[in-house]
């Protein structure tokens, strides 16, 4: 195996394995409820959600880490910003299950700390729109270039990527204004481009790896 082909197999697995925390739309429904602090619905759903998000954070992370080399003998700059920005992204997200995993422990405090409880709940929901969704879409931008640049994928891939990030920030700008609420459909519907991009991204680089006539890998 290649090292160019190592790179590729590296970055297709991490990119699917960010994946991973999708099963916390239903893990975090409780959480959400008003009166979850006081019921006696179980904490375990929220931690195991919250251990999911730690595994994409890393997995982000590490998406970056395995292109950089790559991509930054196209552009060092652009590269150095997908880097930062899966950081962000990462770091983000380590606060929105932090103040999750807070309110399991605020619990034990009783009636008082209820609404502390549920503005860190909030606090996640707006997190969770500038680390899952805003900074997604910076990093469509920032990668999907760079791949369309290069052609180490084919160019339908960053394209999907690219349209996908305005989708996705005219989606946050809607939510942000209250033209419809985080959790709603429609809201959904504007993530769709950019997760089939990373998904179709994670499945070419794995199956696929980067193509022979790239123009950095020449």
């Amino acid at each position: 195996m290649t090292a160019s082909r190592k790179t590729s197999l590296t970055a297709g697995i991490l990119y699917l394995l960010t994946f991973i925390s999708i099963p916390t739309l239903s893990l975090y429904h409780e959480i959400h409820q008003p009166n979850f602090f006081l019921s006696s619905a179980s904490s375990s759903d929220v931690v195991l959600g919250g251990i999911l998000e730690l595994v994409m954070a890393l997995a982000c992370i590490g998406t970056a880490l395995a292109f950089y080399p790559v991509l930054k003998k196209q552009n060092e700059s652009l590269a150095l910003g997908f880097v930062a920005a899966r950081i962000l992204e990462a770091t983000l997200i380590f606060v929105g299950v932090a103040s999750l995993l807070t309110v399991l422990n605020l619990r034990s405090l009783g009636a008082e700390a209820q609404v502390v409880s549920r503005g860190l709940v909030m606090l996640y929901d707006r997190v969770f729109l500038i680390s899952q969704s805003f900074i997604p879409a910076v990093n469509g931008l920032l990668l999907g270039t760079l791949l369309y640049q290069t052609r180490l994928v084919p160019r339908i891939l960053p394209i999907i990527g690219i349209i996908g990030a305005f989708t996705l920030v005219a989606g946050d700008v809607a939510v942000l204004y209250g033209v419809f609420d985080q959790r709603a459909p429609i809201a959904g519907l504007s993530a769709v481009p950019i997760a089939l991009w990373e998904f179709s991204l994670g499945i070419y680089l794995t199956f696929k790896g980067f193509k022979e006539n790239a123009v950095i890998l020449g």
